[in-house]
């Protein structure tokens, strides 16, 4: 699994068969404006990113959540709310999952059960 947060609070999930750096860059890529700053824990495969056209600022989570302004607290919040919805339903079957990450991803984007609807409502144009 990967994920992004960004500053807006808006989160993009996508399940990953593996996180190496290739995988990554291009995910990132597809998601992140050249130029922007970008915060990453202290994964192996995210060492690629300080070389890229990106701005990087490592954080590493067991010894602190924010360097100056830059938290990681909102990415941890989601992952912390996806893991706690999972244990209601105690798991899911595997291929399942992409679907369950997606409507996840979904709720915590547009926040109350009532935003949420009307924001389905204009997608279907209703």
């Amino acid at each position: 699994m990967s994920g992004l947060l960004k500053r807006s609070g808006q989160v993009f999930t996508q399940v990953v068969s593996d996180m190496k750096s290739s995988r990554l860059i291009l995910l990132i890529h597809r998601k992140v404006k050249p130029d922007s700053v970008v915060c990453p824990d202290g994964y192996g495969s995210h060492d690629v990113l300080g070389i890229r056209s990106f701005h990087h600022r490592r954080i590493n989570p067991p010894e602190r959540f924010a360097v100056g302004k830059t938290p990681i607290n909102g990415i941890e919040n989601f992952w912390n709310q996806a893991k706690r919805v999972l244990r209601k339903y105690k798991g899911i079957k595997r291929e399942f999952f992409p679907l369950f990450l997606k409507e996840w991803e979904f709720r915590f984007n547009y926040g109350s059960p009532r935003r949420q609807l009307n924001t389905l409502l204009s997608w279907g144009g209703i």
